[in-house]
């Protein structure tokens, strides 16, 4: 039995984006973009996962892959709803207009033909590939609607109305979400798009997330390109206050972004509403190189999302923290899943846990991971939340990922980290209290 504690990784090989997360018969589902063949990127399958906990995770196997033509190249990111019990997937099928000759799990130009695509299940385990699939939105012509190759990853939900569905696409070189709407998830009308007309906000908008939170609407985009704080641009999640209307079909947003994250390697957002009712968010941890293990790819652990005075927060979600709640007196101590530290910092102070230093400085949380991330990353070494007013942080840490919550998810620093070893410094006045992991 393949198991994953805390956080999920790849089984082996290479996973991405997480797909279609749904609480659904008293079971947490994540599906996730697998390519089972080689460490690398390649023709997408749908890997899946289960859990009763969000802490507990146990792979299931293969739940989608490539078997008809608007799909043979891959099975892209989408989502996952239930209707009168089914579990009901969408997902991207996309097709290359050219496919390498040389390596046919890449294009030679970057150009596809994607489509938007349905599957369904009675029990979310079995899925027929063979004859179950179904196109619902085909590939887009109008090049004023939105781009024949990058338009994917649908996120559906239900309104008071009926069923949407947003897709991440680009127009004129600026992201886009284009809005759907359906009666029974079959038929789909076009209604509108969304985008602000400024190229700082990415060129292409993957992966839409629309979340009621308690407190307000969301948006999240995985923006390519992205200039945030008029830095160098990146590819990085923002969110967006949002307001969606059901009677005009339209989606209004607001310039007022921020950052899901400030590491900079959380990327594809999914979310569902947890057993309570209340949204949570998993995301796509990205990883410079495979581990001593041989895999690649790994998601963040669960987060609950909501708007606190119009600021969007993303909290370390209760599970985890119960999980988390046998005290230890060093990291040591804690078993190989990892463990949690609890502490307040002061301007000046800091930590560093196994080779990770958190700091605080000139009003800000800023960690540095020189020390345990490979010279070829890709990431950035360094990274710095906006100012602050004050500095508790929560910090999970496990042997290839740091995740830095600050005033309980105001701020979240996320990162992927290698040869983190188990010990810890600092010259704290305060106190610092460790929490294993338990394993069951």
């Amino acid at each position: 039995m393949n198991t994953s504690l805390l956080h999920l990784h790849a089984p082996d090989h290479w996973i991405n984006d997480p797909n279609g997360f749904l609480y659904y018969q008293r079971e947490y589902h994540l599906f996730y973009q697998y390519f089972p063949y080689a460490d690398a990127w390649g023709t997408m399958h749908w890997g899946h996962a289960v859990s009763r906990d969000l802490v507990h995770w146990e792979h299931k196997g293969i739940a989608l892959f490539p078997t008809i033509r608007e799909d043979q190249n891959g099975c892209f990111s989408g989502c996952a709803v239930e209707q009168e019990g089914d579990m009901v997937l969408f997902y991207t099928g996309v097709r290359y207009l050219t496919p390498n000759p040389r390596n046919i799990h890449v294009s030679l130009d970057g150009k596809m033909e994607s489509n938007q695509l349905t599957i369904r299940s009675a029990d979310g385990f079995a899925f027929d590939n063979w004859a179950g699939k179904k196109v619902v939105i085909s590939a887009i012509t109008d090049p004023a609607v939105g781009d024949v190759s990058d338009t994917r990853d649908p996120k559906v939900w239900k309104g008071k109305h009926g069923w949407y569905l947003l897709l991440g696409s680009t127009v004129n070189r600026q992201g886009r979400v284009l809005l759907y709407e359906s009666k029974d998830l079959i038929h789909w009308e076009y209604r509108s798009q969304a985008g602000l007309e400024d190229s700082r906000y990415g060129w292409m908008w993957e992966c839409p997330n629309y979340v009621e939170a308690p407190g307000g609407e969301v948006l999240l985009v995985s923006a390519m390109d992205f200039c945030p704080e008029n830095q160098k641009p990146d590819s990085v999640v923002a969110c967006f206050p949002v307001h969606f209307s059901e009677a005009s079909g339209t989606m209004k947003i607001s310039p007022q972004y921020q950052l899901l994250d400030y590491g900079r390697d959380l990327y594809a957002p999914q979310t569902t509403l947890d057993a309570q009712g209340l949204p949570v968010l998993v995301a796509w941890v990205r990883m410079p190189t495979p581990t001593e293990e041989g895999w690649i790819g790994m998601f963040s652990a669960p987060r609950r999302v909501q708007v606190r005075e119009g600021h969007v927060s993303f909290s370390l979600h209760p599970n985890i923290r119960q999980a988390c709640s046998c005290p230890i007196s060093h990291p040591s101590q804690a078993f190989s899943a990892g463990y949690r530290v609890e502490c307040s910092l002061k301007e000046g102070e800091w930590v560093n846990l196994g080779g990770f230093e958190i700091a605080c400085r000139d009003g800000r949380i800023c960690t540095d991971r020189t020390k345990v991330y490979p010279q070829q990353g890709v990431g950035p070494l360094l990274c710095q939340t906006p100012m602050l007013n004050r500095f508790e942080i929560e910090v999970l840490v496990e042997d290839h990922l740091v995740e830095v919550f600050v005033n309980d998810g105001e701020y979240t620093i996320t990162n992927a980290v290698y040869g983190l070893h188990r010990d810890w410094s600092g010259n704290l006045s305060g106190t610092i209290s460790f929490f294993t992991g338990k394993e069951e």
